[in-house]
């Protein structure tokens, strides 16, 4: 179903090193870290979103392609005379692409946001759902005629 881009990640990372404040881990999220899985008739995808904001998360699908993406806004103190002794929580926002297969039905996904998880259900469509084939049963062989095999 789904197919791995390392592009995606590498450009990730490659924006990551040169960025001129790497040193910050508040200039951007590293990556979205996900499971998948198939259960039954469809695929589960859990992708780990601490922090983001609900109202900003999007999931879409274009041309075989799902995105999720969500923004974390960065946290203001009360004062703005604080002292950053650590900043590793970063802001920004998280975005992962993957290449959905011909196998999946994208007008039934669909998505839920509970305590910093995201959860996308991605259907099989219904000609890739494994389906019983009935078998007749028949009590003579028929005989094949030679004038049906001659055409």
């Amino acid at each position: 179903m789904l197919r791995f881009d390392p592009f995606t990640e590498l450009d990730a990372l490659s924006r990551y090193l040169q960025s001129s404040d790497r040193g910050t881990a508040a200039s951007a999220p590293r990556f979205m870290p996900m499971d998948l899985c198939k259960v039954d008739d469809h695929y589960l995808l859990t992708a780990d979103l601490p922090g983001a904001d609900p109202g900003s998360i999007d999931v879409s699908v274009d041309n075989g392609v799902l995105t999720i993406s969500a923004r974390r806004t960065a946290r203001m103190t009360e004062s703005e005379h604080a002292q950053w002794l650590a900043t590793e929580r970063f802001s920004g926002v998280y975005r992962r692409q993957l290449s959905l297969g011909e196998g999946v039905d994208p007008a039934k996904i669909s998505a839920q946001y509970t305590n910093g998880v995201l959860t996308v259900t991605i259907p099989l469509a219904e000609v890739a759902k494994p389906r019983k084939i009935a078998v007749d049963h028949v009590d003579a062989p028929r005989e094949i005629s030679a004038a049906a095999g001659a055409e």
